[in-house]
């Protein structure tokens, strides 16, 4: 006899690549090889200057999106940090959900004025120095300030144990140079994005966000998947451990 009972239509399925990075995520916190009431922490420091002004909002969209994404880690908290204008540089209390941090994202506008590294530098040491801080990252374009003013500061956070992840939008060499070695002096990674990479971009902020939340051994986890070419990227320049 025929059944002519209607059949639910099928619920909205994730992409097997969003499946397969929510489960990698899953296990990030089983994999972290630290205290159980420890959690990550990560600096999350932004050029917030006019020259960033065209992709603002992209990269705020993006910004936000690994931070839902690593909600399921359950051992991550992060700090916003940003200059602009003058001599404005401000940093936000620690937070751990994803809808405070995009509170605190969406506040941020950005104003004319120089960059201000070093300020993101010595203040990420000073918070290491009080309590272990897991990774920094940071986003920007350009540099205006001395190089070996930058470099002693990196060697500071490197004492500490605190790689920098650079990410870098444009091509400003004089920049290059310098996120280059601030880079290599913390045992980080410095890669470049532009507008049209915004998919790149997330896949490495992902992988970041990884790093800090378990360290080496879930950023070469996630680089053994198929969608772990931002964790492949960062690890092939970073040295390696145990």
């Amino acid at each position: 006899m025929q059944n002519n009972r209607s059949v639910p239509a099928p619920a909205n399925r994730a992409a097997p690549e969003d499946l397969e990075v929510s489960e990698f995520l899953a296990k990030v916190k089983e994999l972290a090889v630290k205290p159980s009431d420890e959690r990550g922490r990560l600096v999350f420091a932004m050029d917030a200057t006019m020259s960033r002004q065209p992709t603002w909002d992209m990269a705020m969209s993006l910004q936000g999106e690994m931070f839902k994404a690593i909600k399921s880690t359950g051992g991550l908290d992060v700090q916003l940090v940003y200059f602009r204008g003058i001599d404005e540089c401000r940093s936000s209390k620690w937070v751990s959900d994803p809808e405070s941090l995009a509170k605190l994202m969406t506040s941020v506008k950005c104003h004319g004025g120089y960059t201000q590294i070093r300020k993101i530098l010595t203040h990420a040491t000073k918070a290491a120095g009080a309590k272990r801080i897991n990774a920094v990252v940071y986003v920007g374009d350009s540099m205006e300030e001395e190089i070996d003013e930058l470099c002693m500061r990196a060697g500071e956070l490197a004492l500490l144990g605190v790689p920098v992840f650079i990410f870098q939008e444009g091509h400003d060499a004089r920049a290059a140079r310098a996120f280059r070695e601030i880079a290599r002096l913390t045992n980080g990674a410095t890669l470049r994005f532009d507008s049209g990479a915004a998919s790149e971009l997330r896949q490495l902020l992902a992988a970041v966000a990884a790093y800090a939340a378990g360290g080496h051994k879930a950023l070469r986890q996630l680089g053994r998947t198929s969608r772990g070419d931002g964790a492949r990227r960062l690890l092939a320049q970073m040295k390696p451990t145990g």
